[in-house]
């Protein structure tokens, strides 16, 4: 099937798809920062450069687009009808690296929060954010 977009639109389209402060991050990043919690971004030295770290409860937080982590059941996971076979393996690609980095970060002694992009949607967004909570102070008695 051919794609609905000229090759210049879709590269136009895709260029502008973020990987750092989207909004469901910033949405958490702000519900943090509000509670008095103080964190770091996208550290480098850390496995799969977790979006928030919180070096204090010794937590990292993945914030996953349904789409591109490949979100099982979920309506913002949809395979494109358009080069299917590709995109199947670039999201599969990326649950292996999601499951590796997972394990390193454990073995490093990381407690790991993921949360995903359609659970931040205004409906559930006040549970998930006081359950967020919740994990982050039970990982600081944990230690």
């Amino acid at each position: 099937m051919a794609d609905v977009h000229s090759k210049a639109v879709r590269s136009y389209n895709m260029s502008r798809i973020k990987g750092k402060d989207t909004k469901p991050e910033m949405l958490v990043r702000r519900f943090l920062h509000k509670n008095g919690f103080r964190y770091r971004l996208h550290l480098k030295d850390l496995p799969g450069k977790p979006d928030i770290v919180l070096p204090k409860y010794k937590t990292v937080i993945f914030i996953h687009g349904c789409f591109w982590h490949g979100h099982e059941g979920c309506k913002y996971y949809v395979v494109p009808k358009t080069r299917t076979e590709w995109w199947l393996n670039k999201i599969e690609t990326n649950k292996k690296r999601d499951n590796e980095v997972k394990s390193q970060l454990i073995m490093l002694g990381w407690n790991l929060i993921n949360l995903w992009e359609c659970e931040l949607k205004k409906a559930s967004v006040p549970q998930i954010l006081e359950c967020l909570l919740d994990k982050i102070k039970l990982n600081l008695i944990v230690r």
